[in-house]
């Protein structure tokens, strides 16, 4: 993620496939969605300038306070050459921001005492670890969700068959596990998206059930994010939701491709702005000592890296000025989308951004919908 006036980290991004774009039509008028939601004129006017600097179809982007999505804003198309304009109630793929939903599911099922942090991969497979090579028998549930199991960053997806994604992820495991580690588990961070895929299979294989199934009935049916799903949103071919958008030879190029299903744990939630809203409010309540889901101590678990590092359960932790203090962020990117938030638990606020292109457009316009949000915010404090 590249660096702004808030002083944004690094941040890896999900690794994929292909795209097509072309010229920017003018937006037909927005804005008011069947939910209720409307898009804020303010918001809007803080958006268009990014819009048209990083030359993005659309931007969504809102600001939550307490546990309240407080305003919302959304400003451009959701197909390049489709007259369709982008609404604060459409359906936005998440990327990597998956990895902090896919650690509360887990979380839960470590305070239930189905696993442990300290579960490891040989002790949950105890028919498959003979196949594992010796230095990943002993990987825990806590270094693959911290990036710090040894994993390369990807899997070959698309050689994983065709059959239940749940078997997909026990070939990626059987096939990743096979090879020795990159480095020794346990001494550094290597951002990988199989390792957060394995994790996700740990809970399949705890539960008998799929990722799916257990992020859907565990995270977003208590939380009331009826949005939420896996892969491209919309219908194949329709412009119903907006579509992701990359460079390809210096054009853009519209799709609804998205990341393999065996990546699901890593990276392929979507849902609208209000319904992200909820998750990202939950983190900061936990963040603040409110339990909800799981309990406070836990949340402050997700919330801490390990030592030497600014990496936790999905989320980088660093210290802002103007988050007065701890801050908790991430970005999520499919290379057709980008999606990023911050979370300042002292200023008891979060701020959300997500356009529907990659690459470098996608995470400048972002970058600077974040600061400029902070600065709207800012404004409206005094």
């Amino acid at each position: 993620m590249p660096s702004c006036n808030i002083n944004l980290p690094a941040a890896a991004t999900l690794v994929l496939l292909f795209v097509t774009p072309q010229v920017a039509a003018e937006p037909s008028p927005p804005k008011k969605a069947e939910t209720g939601l409307v898009s804020d004129k303010k918001i809007e006017a803080l958006l268009e300038p990014i819009r048209q600097k990083y030359k993005v179809p659309g931007i969504v982007a809102g600001i939550v306070e307490d546990d309240t999505l407080v305003v919302a804003g959304a400003i451009g198309l959701r197909k390049i050459g489709s007259p369709q304009a982008i609404t604060v109630n459409d359906k936005l793929h998440l990327g990597s921001d998956t990895k902090a939903m896919t650690a509360t599911v887990l979380a839960e099922l470590v305070e239930q005492k189905s696993l442990s942090w300290d579960s490891t991969v040989g002790d949950v497979f105890p028919r498959l670890k003979a196949g594992f090579h010796a230095d990943f028998r002993p990987v825990t549930l806590e270094q693959l969700l911290t990036h710090r199991a040894g994993l390369p960053a990807n899997g070959d997806w698309w050689s994983l068959g065709k059959g239940p994604v749940v078997k997909q992820r026990e070939t990626l495991l059987k096939t990743m596990l096979a090879s020795p580690p990159v480095d020794a588990p346990g001494t550094r961070f290597l951002y990988s998206n199989a390792g957060y895929a394995i994790a996700g299979h740990m809970a399949e294989q705890v539960t008998g059930k799929s990722w799916e199934q257990l992020i859907t009935n565990r995270l977003f049916k208590p939380l009331g994010m009826s949005s939420a799903g896996f892969g491209a949103p919309g219908a194949k071919n329709k412009v119903e939701e907006p579509w992701g958008h990359r460079l390809v030879s210096g054009a853009e190029e519209a799709s609804q491709a998205d990341n393999a299903p065996a990546l699901g744990p890593a990276g392929t939630v979507h849902c609208s702005l209000a319904d992200w809203s909820k998750f990202v409010a939950l983190h900061l309540q936990g963040a603040r000592g409110k339990g909800k889901i799981l309990k406070p101590a836990m949340f402050e678990k997700l919330h801490t890296p390990p030592k030497g590092g600014d990496y936790a359960f999905g989320w980088i932790v660093v210290e802002r000025p103007w988050a007065k203090g701890r801050a908790l962020t991430h970005s999520g990117s499919n290379t057709m989308w980008y999606a990023t938030v911050w979370i300042a638990p002292a200023r008891n606020a979060a701020f959300l951004a997500v356009a529907n292109h990659g690459d470098a457009p996608g995470a400048e316009a972002c970058d600077s919908t974040i600061g400029a949000l902070i600065e709207y915010y800012d404004k409206r404090a005094k």
